[in-house]
């Protein structure tokens, strides 16, 4: 997310789509409290989840579709300039719901891969890796949009992605970790 979203998605609304700073700030802070929302309500949609090898299925499931949208949005923002902020916001819209099952699968599997006596150890490992992953794409946000726009952010959101989806592939069932 943090390839297109932190630096790209703010640029371009004020730049190629005349936004005021406010709008941006209210729509980025609707964007994060509307996130949080279906976050909240995500357990329901992933109750058949009940162990580490029914998370991974899912998170790759997840994981894959999540990598397709930001595909189909540059896609959709090289062929339908006119309209760039349909694409744009619709497609923020549902990136939430999809993020929002994604980011939870990843807390589920954390959890469901840690031995009992070092859950805390292994989501705080979690933490470290996912704070290092999102300097990492907020620093290439700013510099992929200023080389190459954010048709270009999200391509390299996507492929990052679809990294991250082909990842949770290789994951090997908790007995055979165990054993």
């Amino acid at each position: 997310r943090d390839v297109w979203f932190v630096v790209g998605v703010p640029i371009f609304f004020a730049s190629q789509l005349g936004w005021s700073f406010d709008q941006i700030g209210l729509f980025m802070a609707a964007w994060i409290v509307g996130y949080g929302i279906i976050q909240a309500f995500v357990p329901r949609l992933t109750k058949n989840t009940t162990d580490a090898q029914s998370g991974a299925r899912a998170a790759a499931f997840w994981g894959f579709a999540l990598a397709v949208l930001p595909a189909l949005m540059a896609g959709g923002l090289y062929v339908l300039k006119d309209h760039a902020t349909l694409i744009l916001v619709g497609g923020l819209l549902v990136f939430a719901l999809i993020f929002a099952i994604n980011s939870s699968l990843h807390s589920f599997l954390i959890v469901a891969y840690s031995d009992a006596d070092k859950v805390s150890l292994s989501v705080g490992f979690y933490y470290m890796a996912n704070a290092i992953g999102r300097l990492l794409g907020t620093l290439l946000s700013g510099l992929v949009y200023q080389l190459a726009g954010l048709e270009a952010c999200l391509v390299l959101s996507a492929i990052m992605v679809l990294i991250a989806a082909t990842s949770v592939l290789f994951l090997k069932p908790k007995e055979v970790l165990t054993s």
